[in-house]
């Protein structure tokens, strides 16, 4: 028997997920409310949406600590004319978030531009060559409600699907996930989690074939798509655990 936070049959992954007693189900993907057609977009879609948008910090109830990070959201038209974004599946050689979904991305080194950061941290985990991504805007940084460090997404577009490379130590796999998936009926769900410091706030998440992402990844996932069709943000600033 299911219960309440099951993925639908044949979606989700492995990803143990540390839900806290007290959860609960939150609501519908705001995107359910356009016809299918409409949630169909493009590479001009995402130029236009994030061209002027300024980026702002989601709350988190906790400070940032000094080391920040960044990360790419990669974005190339497949072969069917699917607007596809690159995401990861976390090496279990790694000391903490081992097999979650993650953008490619990681701390900033002394010095470096945030933008440099995740240009250079996807070159090393994927091999995705910087001179072939355009970077056409950010999404809202994160304060991770953990670690307390700050995440900022930059969004890239390539000009067709990359020949990637995972680095053993770092990826376990490579993910390819058309937005008309991630846009799909009983992909999206939300959760409302208890935090101690903060109070209730919802946790999303992307039921996938084989895996999910959720925490961070999800809701920068989440926040693009709402930009880009130009809908409202309905609930409070998710955190991100």
């Amino acid at each position: 028997m299911s219960g309440p936070f099951d993925p639908p049959p044949g979606r989700g992954g492995p990803q143990v997920i540390p839900r806290p007693e007290g959860s609960r189900v939150g609501a519908p993907a705001p995107w359910l409310s356009l016809a299918s057609e409409l949630r169909r977009i493009g590479p001009d879609d995402l130029r236009a949406a994030l061209a002027e948008r300024e980026p702002g910090v989601l709350l988190t109830g906790v400070p940032a600590r000094p080391r920040d990070a960044a990360v790419l959201a990669p974005f190339y038209v497949d072969d069917d004319g699917e607007l596809t974004v690159v995401l990861t599946r976390r090496s279990p050689r790694l000391r903490s978030h081992t097999h979650q979904v993650s953008f490619p991305g990681g701390s900033r080194d002394e010095g470096e531009e945030l933008v440099e950061t995740a240009l250079r941290e996807a070159e090393e985990e994927v091999a995705l060559d910087p001179t072939t991504v355009e970077i056409v805007g950010e999404l809202d940084r994160l304060h991770t409600y953990t670690s307390g460090s700050m995440i900022v997404p930059f969004v890239g577009l390539l000009p067709g699907r990359p020949e990637l490379v995972p680095s053993p130590a770092e990826v376990e796999r490579i993910i390819h996930v058309a937005v008309s998936e991630l846009t799909s009926d009983e992909v999206h769900r939300e959760e409302i989690w208890p935090f101690p410091e903060a109070g209730e706030r919802p946790v999303h998440f992307f039921e996938l074939d084989g895996d999910t992402v959720w925490g961070a990844t999800a809701a920068m996932l989440r926040q693009l798509l709402l930009t880009v069709y130009g809908l409202p943000e309905t609930s409070p600033h998710p955190l991100t655990p």
